[in-house]
């Protein structure tokens, strides 16, 4: 516990650090000591009390509530891997955000995707958004809490690190055939230009402009597991891909 608390602290210091007071609408005052906001700013930012602030920052054992955490994100322009951060270093379970548009699956579908266990399911939408992942999907594939997006996921944790070593080039591609589809959707180029300026990686692959298939057919993860797709549409909803996995099985061939 008292390894989360120091790193709360810290977390919420170099947060505040990277903030002046023109970035988020105040006057620049006078000379600052240290650079960054004060506390006093972030707190009337928002909307919290000066010294229930200082105890969260100081790590100090106080009730936070998920809206006052979310207010703070906002004001530190936390980015939602940072909010996720945030959450579980307060000691609370971050909520699963979805991205603006995209709306939640059905409930049929939703125990379709968790019964599918102990094998893995997906369920993802035109963006490849994670509208709906049982937790064998979690476990075996590496997707984290908060993470809401399959591409973001990919390139920004490092449960992927070595599965981008070799494919990484194929599925920067095969996003970028799927935005060349629908040329006037602005929402592909919104995803890429965010997921750019986190991540050079994508971002040298994206201005590469190369244009591929993303074969989904057969997914390696760690361990060498392999298994096998199978992805189906959703009936009334043409855009969502529903992936259940299976481990691959090696028939032997009789001698």
């Amino acid at each position: 516990m008292g390894d989360r608390r120091e790193q709360l602290q810290e977390f919420l210091r170099s947060r505040r650090a990277r903030l002046m007071p023109v970035d988020v609408g105040l006057p620049p005052g006078t000379r600052r000591r240290t650079p960054g906001l004060r506390r006093e700013e972030v707190a009337l930012l928002a909307g919290v009390g000066v010294s229930w602030y200082t105890w969260l920052e100081q790590g100090r054992e106080i009730t936070v509530s998920a809206g006052v955490l979310d207010a703070i994100a906002r004001t530190l322009r936390l980015t939602e891997p940072e909010r996720v951060h945030l959450y579980l270093l307060a000691g609370l379970n971050p909520p699963i955000l979805r991205p603006p548009g995209v709306a939640a699956p059905p409930p049929e579908i939703r125990r379709l995707v968790d019964g599918w266990a102990p094998n893995p399911a997906l369920l993802l939408d035109r963006y490849w958004n994670l509208l709906a992942v049982n937790e064998p999907a979690r476990t075996i594939f590496g997707y984290r809490a908060g993470d809401t997006n399959c591409l973001v996921a990919f390139f920004t944790s490092e449960n992927f690190r070595d599965a981008r070593e070799s494919t990484a080039a194929e599925v920067v591609a095969g996003y970028r055939a799927l935005a060349a589809q629908s040329p006037d959707d602005p929402e592909y180029h919104r995803l890429a230009a965010e997921l750019g300026a986190r991540s050079p990686e994508f971002a040298r692959l994206w201005d590469r402009h190369e244009v591929g298939t993303h074969a989904r057919a057969v997914k390696r993860v760690a361990g060498g597991l392999t298994f096998d797709v199978t992805t189906l549409v959703v009936p009334g909803q043409p855009d969502w891909r529903l992936e259940l996995y299976q481990p691959s099985v090696v028939v032997p061939v009789p001698g």
